[in-house]
């Protein structure tokens, strides 16, 4: 822990002496001689901004081959194995780097130097993030140093997931305090610094209160103190139209090419590009794929299919083609697939592994004929005006060939949904369900999947008709799905709201939490089970038991290595291999 302070220090000294260029993310008030005291609060919240939500999103993405809704071209990678659920400990360091290292560092200089000139508003910006980010390490992994984390302590003592609950909720109810109060005329405004909400205080208190309703939501396993009255009184005061969404729009730049201090990531690309975006091995599971284009087994295409899966040119007529979704139930990627695929870009045929591979045509460069058809799954790759230097996200073979369209969430300049209206309709559907109330629930949960077409429709109309990925949703395949295809109030259940909240959700940490909140159940999330390879694989059955599940991200080596007493002492299991399976707090009966 004391390396890891010594890293705090340099890095809160690096970013005042960093700059961009965007106005809230340009701090050189005194590049020559960096100190704590330079940065003004304004430019230190856009940071915290920053990175806290680097560290959330990256929790997000890495939890996508936990849940199925992607898989990895490899058994062996990280994500690959995280796929297999067969847990590597090289998932574990980002979230908690980005959101300790970067991002709290700077808490405690932005509140003392709010507090001197009464920026309420900035006080409560940083409460709601400090609240957002423990949280996010309570979820990520059970205990976590807390109380005497952010302090003068080398070698911090955890604390259990309850006390990080409760104190995560009172920073909360803080922020929201915070955000009644009016700031003095001399305070700072918020819109100098805000790069979430524009400086738009209503945005931000129903974010909290957003913020409130899922955690509180969170407790459903709880009986004694799960309480779906207090989850409908916050839902009151979070946002109940798109128009209230904090949504943190990204962009694709040329001037983006500087690189993160933390690593060489652009810094106003989708964070989901940065981990997914970039990557050609990550392709969606068919899991993913069904619920999309079959859901309920009525037959009838959701929209958000052709927009949420990539697709690619093929055939001599450069045809648009949509990808297939790796079955995680076969014994595929125990047989080397899905191999990834390579593109003859030249005007003549070419010869490879005794097959004859025609001009301007897919293959997969292996001798075993099995995986030659894996061509039909495409990536997530995007490419990018600022990180690569090209004209657009098209990422495109050597002739011109589109490799792949990316995905609306994967796209460098693709917006993260951070805490938006449809999510509050599908807690919303989920309490009324569960309180016996179906008709409200349905009304909730055809609401949500209504708001969440609505709002990708918001940016899929910014970039015209490119392609079939990067173009708007037609209204009348949103009606006919939305009346035809998802039931209505006589048949509405627990599992249609999951599974539809679970897309609206894409790339998100909640939908981990749902879904070990709800023990992984094919009744919550409509044919989904455990990977097939998962039973095949010795080694996994070593970190999570048979008969056991996937619970929670084990410790991170800078807190094995340097503070190892407190750690061993944090867990009755936290050294044993198994300590994935075990839950943390928030999702136990007791």
């Amino acid at each position: 822990m004391k390396k890891i302070r010594y890293i705090l220090v340099l890095v809160a000294i690096s970013l005042i002496a960093s700059s961009c260029s965007q106005e809230w993310l340009n701090i050189n008030e005194d590049p020559n001689n960096p100190s704590n005291t330079v940065a003004s609060v304004d430019s230190r919240l856009a940071w915290i901004q920053h990175h806290y939500l680097y560290a959330q999103m990256t929790a997000g993405t890495r939890t996508t081959y936990i849940t199925q809704q992607n898989t990895y071209t490899t058994t062996t990678a990280r994500d690959g194995r995280s796929a297999g659920w067969n847990p590597s400990s090289a998932i574990s360091t980002t979230p908690y780097q980005w959101f300790f290292v970067v991002s709290a560092a700077n808490f405690k200089d932005l509140e003392e130097k709010a507090t001197k000139e009464e920026a309420w508003h900035y006080l409560g910006a940083v409460k709601a993030i400090k609240a957002a980010g423990f949280m996010l390490m309570t979820d990520w992994y059970g205990e976590m140093p807390y109380t005497e984390a952010l302090g003068e302590a080398v070698t911090p003592k955890f604390d259990d997931g309850k006390t990080i609950f409760e104190g995560c909720l009172a920073d909360i109810d803080k922020a929201i305090e915070y955000f009644n109060m009016t700031q003095p005329a001399t305070a700072t405004p918020l819109k100098k610094g805000d790069s979430w909400n524009d400086g738009d205080v209503q945005k931000w208190l129903k974010m909290c209160y957003g913020l409130k309703a899922r955690w509180l939501n969170n407790l459903s396993k709880k009986s004694a103190m799960y309480n779906p009255d207090a989850i409908l009184t916050a839902l009151n005061n979070a946002p109940t139209s798109n128009a209230d969404n904090t949504v943190v729009n990204h962009v694709d730049v040329a001037s983006d090419n500087v690189g993160d201090v933390m690593w060489a990531d652009p810094l106003m690309a989708s964070i989901v590009f940065d981990n997914v975006g970039m990557n050609t091995n990550v392709r969606i599971t068919k899991w993913y794929e069904d619920i999309l284009t079959n859901f309920d087994n009525k037959g009838i295409e959701d929209p958000r299919a052709d927009k949420l899966i990539p697709w690619a040119q093929f055939k001599q007529g450069k045809e648009f083609i949509r990808s297939k979704g790796v079955d995680m139930q076969s014994d595929i990627r125990l047989n080397k697939g899905p191999f990834p695929t390579t593109f003859n870009a030249k005007n003549e045929a070419i010869t490879n592994n005794g097959r004859t591979i025609p001009a301007h045509a897919w293959y997969c460069n292996t001798s075993d004929p099995n995986r030659w058809g894996d061509t039909v799954y495409v990536s997530f790759r995007s490419s990018a005006i600022g990180y690569y230097g090209d004209t657009d996200d098209l990422y495109q073979w050597a002739d011109g060939t589109i490799a792949s369209t990316g995905t609306f969430y994967s796209r460098p300049d693709a917006p993260t949904h951070y805490l938006c209206y449809h999510e509050m309709c599908f807690i919303k559907a989920e309490v009324l369900f569960k309180k016996g109330d179906k008709t409200g629930a349905f009304n909730a949960y055809k609401e949500g999947i209504k708001a969440h077409i609505e709002l990708m429709n918001q940016k899929l109309k910014t970039y015209g008709n490119v392609n079939p990925n990067k173009s708007p949703m037609n209204q009348a395949d949103i009606d006919n799905f939305l009346n035809n295809a998802i039931g209505d109030a006589t048949n509405v259940t627990l599992g249609k709201i999951m599974t539809q909240k679970y897309i609206s959700m894409s790339f998100s940490q909640q939908n981990w939490n749902d879904m070990r909140r709800m023990d992984y159940s094919p009744n919550a999330y409509l044919g989904w089970d455990i990977p097939y390879e998962y039973y095949k694989t010795a080694e996994a059955q070593v970190s999570i038991p048979l008969g056991k599940q996937w619970r929670r991200i084990m410790q991170v080596s800078h807190e094995i290595n340097y503070n190892s007493d407190n750690w061993a002492a944090s867990h009755p299991h936290a050294k044993d291999n198994d300590i994935w399976s075990y839950p943390v707090w928030w999702d136990t009966a007791e």
